[in-house]
């Protein structure tokens, strides 16, 4: 794309650049005249669309290779480079292609599946077996694989019928002498074995408990709120995206369809090799369509009995839910093998799904023009950078272009629609969400503060959310959203009055980083100046989250830099007069690190750069920041031995001296106080010194604690570190920290905590056995 904007004409680019909304179909119209008359362009197009040039198609030469480098690392004992292999041969497999008379995928599925179960993934070689035998329903080998991977998980009533169907498959005598043998020890098995009850499923769906209303505020535009008051943790939104699409570094490992990781018997696409899917059931809510479409000649016998021929029907040809009008095929019309989806941005992809969903939910022919009609949500256009006006109008028009291939008479290579699809970008670009994965341990393992150490939120897809896009942002939210599958849920992380409006954080909060920084990014990223509570009002995590120690002993006042005072300077603007200055004083924390502020008569004075807050003493904050720099070598060093699991003594001793120096210099609070003391905890626990460990792991928490409050869902992550050292050595204080830990995630995630966070379930357990 960059060499096609290049060969744009100085003159065009400043005409987009400077564009306004009403001028759009102006400047659509001179780029769409301009590349109509480009070979560069019909190039491009060419190469994206062409099947011809499919990059992503099936290719049976390239599925037979890998397979054949499969079957060598079977046939060696390397199962998971075979099992790699295998994955890659399904990739790029046809569904209709035979090998040796048998069907190909079908093939791959049952060496897949001997893999698996040589590796010990029964589940898994079970599935792979199923999907053989939905692909050629008379596979005998597929049966008897089935049945031992059935056995092999103590389902041996299922191993019995798998081998019977296998039996009347089957034609060679040897082939039945084996399965005959194989039936005869399971019937013995299925005798000596007792039958195991399956643990009633309490996960039911939980049900909203209020209705929402979306009302015009003073200062957001629109917002949600509710008529009654909302209870603390409760569950007040719950939605399925619009449409959705995987981020492309995810794509090897997070399913393409429900997004959650992939296991290792992967689900390809059935008619190109970008998507990977969990299941067959996300492929087919995917792509329309499944391999079975193509089993037609490989039909099991009829001389089966009827149980046996209803529980072979159930396994292939499972009830699989196809796609709806509100859950459209959203990978349908990306498919064939043209690489176009592949090589776009994912938010130019989703602007495809988008239209094509608008498209499938006509009723008649022809299509509204008006695209932004599909989606009544805010956009910023206007706001834009000189440079991603020109690449939505790039994209836009390649975008009608790849679309049309599907949708010619639909989409019509016209200024008009162009335009439209650059608002929906610019739509996308504001109200899309990020839909993300939590990195933890599975729960498991022993207690281990280093698998605990970083509860990491991973990005994996973005969508939009119709409803979910009308909650405004604050940085000191009342709501919480979380991700199950591609559904998303918002729960009250605070008892909320009737009326008030319900508030989520597009990403930065009060205490995750300053105010200058979350002003900075909100109005990059969203194109907003945020003007929260927590961005116009004092508060106290804001003054000493990267604020300085005042000069003077016994002195608690706070040190900003210039950048900071600049901002919070900024929010005595929005006092009058000294009763309001007097109201934020009755903050005990905040009069005690900034007493001097509100002696002042002069408000340009009260935040200047380098002086206490609290008694105007002055401290050099360039030499600081060298005594700081030196100090934090050393703490990189202790991290990388950390992650290295290399720890020497010395390393953990001069990162002590670190910390020290560092709390001569930082305010007692300041945040990179406690990420050093959480780094000096998880060395003290690599090298078995636990009640250090557990010292310096609570004067993290402690600090966090002032800049969060003491319910936020970063203490409760901070809280399964400390509860996971205490009940590793037994500590009663263990079970106290559980439990505090388990209310925390109750109040963000509700019933669905243990879920989310699967250690939780262990750090309980292990808490009971305290008791």
């Amino acid at each position: 794309m960059e060499k096609l904007k290049s060969v744009i004409p100085e003159t065009l680019k400043l005409e987009i650049s400077h564009s306004t909304i009403d001028e759009l179909h102006s400047t659509c119209s001179s780029l769409l005249n301009f590349f109509q008359n480009l070979p560069l362009f019909h190039q491009m197009v060419r190469e994206l669309t062409d099947p011809e040039k499919a990059l992503c198609r099936k290719n049976k030469e390239a599925a037979m290779e890998a397979k054949a480098k499969g079957n060598e690392c079977f046939s060696k004992g390397e199962y998971s480079t075979a099992l790699h292999f295998y994955s890659q041969a399904l990739r790029a497999a046809p569904s209709d292609v035979e090998d040796k008379e048998k069907n190909l995928v079908a093939t791959l599925y049952l060496n897949r599946a001997s893999t698996l179960h040589k590796s010990g993934l029964f589940l898994e070689s079970l599935r792979d077996c199923s999907r053989a035998l939905i692909a050629s329903p008379a596979y005998a080998k597929a049966w008897f694989r089935r049945a031992k991977a059935n056995s092999s998980l103590g389902n041996y009533e299922d191993a019995i019928k798998d081998l019977t169907v296998s039996l009347k498959i089957e034609t060679s005598l040897s082939g039945k002498k084996q399965i005959e043998n194989e039936l005869n020890m399971l019937l013995n098995k299925s005798r000596l074995s007792r039958a195991i009850e399956k643990p009633d499923d309490d996960s039911s769906d939980e049900r909203l408990q209020m209705e929402l209303k979306c009302v015009s505020t003073t200062t957001k535009g629109r917002g949600m709120t509710s008529d009654t008051d909302i209870p603390l943790a409760s569950l007040i939104h719950k939605e399925d995206p619009y449409a959705a699409i995987i981020l492309k570094n995810c794509r090897e490992t997070h399913c393409a369809f429900c997004f959650n990781e992939l296991p290792a018997d992967t689900v390809p696409c059935f008619s190109c090799s970008i998507p990977l899917y969990c299941s067959l059931n996300c492929q087919v809510q995917a792509g329309g369509e499944d391999f079975s479409l193509c089993k037609d000649k490989y039909r099991l016998p009829q001389e089966l009995s009827d149980d046996l021929e209803q529980y072979a029907k159930n396994v292939t040809s499972p009830d699989i839910s196809s796609s709806s009008i509100e859950h459209a095929a959203e990978h349908k019309h990306e498919c064939q093998g043209m690489h176009w989806p592949a090589v776009l941005p994912s938010d130019v992809v989703l602007a495809g799904r988008i239209l094509v969903k608008h498209i499938e939910k006509q009723s008649c022919g022809g299509v509204d023009s008006k695209v932004n009609r599909i989606l009544d949500l805010c956009e910023n256009y206007e706001k834009l950078s000189y440079e991603t006006k020109l690449e939505f109008h790039v994209y836009s028009i390649i975008l009608l272009c790849c679309l049309q291939r599907f949708y010619a008479s639909k989409f019509p290579l016209n200024s008009a629609i162009t335009s439209e699809i650059i608002m929906l970008l610019s739509r996308i670009r504001v109200n899309s969400m990020a839909i993300v994965r939590m990195n933890h341990p599975d729960g498991r393992q022993n207690l281990d503060y280093n698998a605990t150490s970083s509860v990491e939120q991973v990005q994996v897809a973005q969508a939009v959310y119709s409803s979910g896009s009308l909650f405004n942002h604050s940085c000191v939210p009342n709501v919480h959203a979380y991700f199950l599958s591609r559904t998303l849920f918002m729960r009250a992380t605070e008892n909320v009055t009737a009326g008030s409006e319900l508030e989520l954080s597009y990403g930065p909060q009060v205490g995750q980083w300053d105010c200058s920084e979350r002003l900075k990014y909100l109005e990059e990223r969203y194109s907003f100046i945020c003007q929260c509570s927590g961005c116009s009002q004092l508060n106290y995590s804001d003054l000493v989250h990267t604020g300085f120690r005042c000069s003077k002993p016994n002195c608690s006042g706070v040190v900003l830099e210039s950048c900071v005072a600049k901002y919070e300077k900024e929010k005595l603007k929005h006092f009058k007069g000294p009763d309001s200055l007097q109201y934020i004083l009755k903050d005990d924390n905040i009069g005690e690190v900034a007493s001097h502020v509100f002696e002042q008569n002069d408000y340009n004075r009260c935040f200047e750069p380098g002086h206490c807050l609290s008694c105007g003493s002055f401290r050099d904050l360039p030499a600081s920041q060298k005594t700081i720099a030196k100090a934090e070598i050393r703490v990189r060093r202790l991290q990388e031995a950390v992650a290295s699991g290399e720890i020497a003594t010395d390393l953990v001793v001069d990162a002590l001296k670190s910390i020290d120096i560092l709390r001569t210099v930082l305010h007692p609070f300041n945040k990179r106080i406690a990420e050093v003391e959480d780094i000096i905890a998880q060395a003290f626990c690599s090298i078995g010194e636990f009640q250090a460990a557990l010292k310096h792991c609570r004067a993290s928490i402690e600090i966090l604690e002032k800049l969060y409050g003491e319910n936020h869902i970063v203490i409760g992550n901070e809280l399964i570190k400390l509860a996971s050292i205490q009940l590793s050595n037994g500590l009663k204080s263990g079970e106290d920290n559980t439990s505090r830990t388990v209310a925390i995630f109750s109040r963000y995630y509700g019933s669905h905590a243990d879920n989310m966070f699967p250690h939780l379930r262990y750090l309980k357990r292990e808490a009971s056995t305290l008791k």
